[in-house]
């Protein structure tokens, strides 16, 4: 029927680009990464939004466009992405695609300066000529130009080889419009992660995803959900996976999915600068993306020791890929977590563990026996030994209930999650005590908030206080990347 072919349906992963340290391409991680989805996907896109192409020279493209054919080996086809600024290169690309065999181009408006609809039309016109199968995509967040329904209607219909369109606005009325215009006459994806369900059961064809780099399986499990018309199994697996996307939609998604897949073995590196480690895509988001890849069973839990003066403990947990060791000291451990928004009701907690008859746990003891008008220490818990140090002074009755209830619930309830996931074995819980200065902002208003975001600040903490991170990679690595929380400081 129309345009559409038969193979342009499911689940398509929107490819990162590996990169080495020094910058240069790594094919051999990129071949890995191709092998590692293909059993999961029903085809590739190269050299799209999340591969980095504007970061990509010309040659470069074409290298990661062969070797995406290489590796897919006609058993799923492969779609290019071939848009450029200039109506000019983008016909290079996309002769060079058709010439090396992929089976559509990707096409993206033409940005930075913004042309009309008119001259938008005339250059798909133009790339049509080529005589590969072209797929129309709509990012206004990146291209600066959202079409309407009608200008992608007239592309759509009138051109001969455009045989769909890639919408990556998130505009579900725009979507509903293709649908209500198009549906039937060419392939219609989505390219928004966290409209996928919506979309799929509004009518699309697919997907074409940055997190499908990350959990391919699932979205795998929720195309063919909704085929089979079990929308109750789709909705559920896409809430399972939110909190990953809504970070790799919205937060640096290039270098978001790259820590993900390191996260799970696969060393694909850093995004090419301007996009910096810790930036765009903020620290506290890696910790929740950790969290959230190790709930679905990504990333592998590893046998561990710890070291408590004299006395040694086994233990598992899925051991962070910055840290090599498998023995971990609890004499004397620090760890830091922070976690927002909204502003007001950020978290920032500073922690120090350590067995209790070592210098932590001597300090504590001391520490318990001052006066401390304004920061007044309490005992929150007692296995393990927790003693809650307020940072900001405490000058009033809510700011006394937001820091030793609301902030101490959500610590509590970090360490509760730890000692049920095994981070904190039971034989540990009576030989250690932990001290944990918590920020709490005077204006905080939000108690749920205050609540979640010292939960997540406090069991970033924990992690990072056993494992020892930051690790001198990540800080040399970070270094020039870092950011004040509260204040732009470059």
């Amino acid at each position: 029927m129309g345009k559409k072919p038969a193979w342009f349906k499911g689940i398509f992963p929107a490819l990162v680009t590996p990169f080495r340290s020094d910058g240069s391409l790594d094919e051999e991680a990129y071949r890995e990464l191709i092998r590692f989805l293909l059993p999961h996907v029903d085809g590739f896109l190269a050299a799209g939004t999340t591969g980095e192409f504007v970061y990509l020279s010309s040659e470069e493209r074409k290298r990661v466009i062969e070797i995406t054919l290489e590796e897919a080996g006609g058993k799923v086809p492969v779609i290019a992405g071939t848009g450029a600024p200039s109506t000019r290169e983008t016909l290079e690309l996309t002769r060079f695609a058709k010439a090396a065999g992929a089976d559509a181009a990707l096409v993206v408006t033409p940005f930075y300066l913004k042309p009309t609809y008119n001259e938008i039309y005339d250059h798909y016109r133009a790339v049509d000529k080529v005589g590969i199968p072209i797929i129309i995509y709509n990012i206004p967040q990146c291209a600066g130009t959202h079409h309407e329904w009608w200008t992608a209607e007239g592309s759509l219909l009138d051109l001969e080889n455009v045989i769909g369109i890639k919408d990556s606005s998130g505009d579900i009325p725009f979507l509903m419009a293709l649908i209500e215009k198009v549906w039937g006459e060419v392939g219609i994806f989505t390219g928004h992660d966290e409209t996928v369900v919506a979309a799929l059961a509004a009518g699309a064809d697919g997907a074409i995803l940055a997190s499908a780099n990350l959990v391919p399986d699932i979205w795998q499990k929720i195309y063919q959900a909704v085929k089979a018309g079990d929308l109750d199994t789709a909705r559920e697996w896409q809430r399972k996976i939110q909190k990953i996307i809504r970070i790799v939609v919205r937060q640096g998604s290039t270098q978001a999915v790259k820590e993900g897949l390191m996260m799970m073995g696969l060393k694909v590196g850093n995004s090419r600068f301007p996009m910096m480690p810790g930036d765009a895509f903020r620290r506290e988001d890696r910790e929740e993306i950790r969290f959230e890849l190790e709930a679905l069973g990504k990333i592998p839990r590893r046998e561990v020791e710890y070291h408590l003066g004299n006395e040694t403990v086994k233990a598992s947990f899925p051991v962070a890929y910055q840290v090599n060791k498998r023995t971990f000291d609890l004499t004397f451990a620090v760890g830091e977590g922070f976690s927002g928004p909204p502003f007001h009701e950020i978290a920032h907690i500073d922690l120090v563990m350590g067995v209790k008859d070592g210098p932590v746990g001597r300090a504590a003891e001391r520490a318990l026996k001052e006066e401390r008008p304004g920061h007044e220490l309490a005992v929150i818990r007692e296995r393990p030994k927790v003693i809650l140090v307020p940072t900001v002074t405490v000058r009033t009755a809510r700011q006394r209930h937001q820091i030793y209830e609301v902030a101490a619930r959500g610590i509590n309830k970090a360490i509760d999650w730890m000692i049920n996931d095994g981070t904190l074995p039971e034989a540990i819980l009576d030989k250690i005590v932990m001290i944990v200065n918590a920020f709490v902002h005077p204006s905080a208003a939000i108690e749920r908030r205050i609540e979640l975001n010292n939960f997540k600040a406090m069991r970033a903490a924990i992690r990072k206080a056993i494992e020892g991170r930051p690790v001198l990679e990540e800080i040399l690595n970070e270094k020039d990347a870092a950011r004040h929380p509260f204040k732009y400081a470059p």
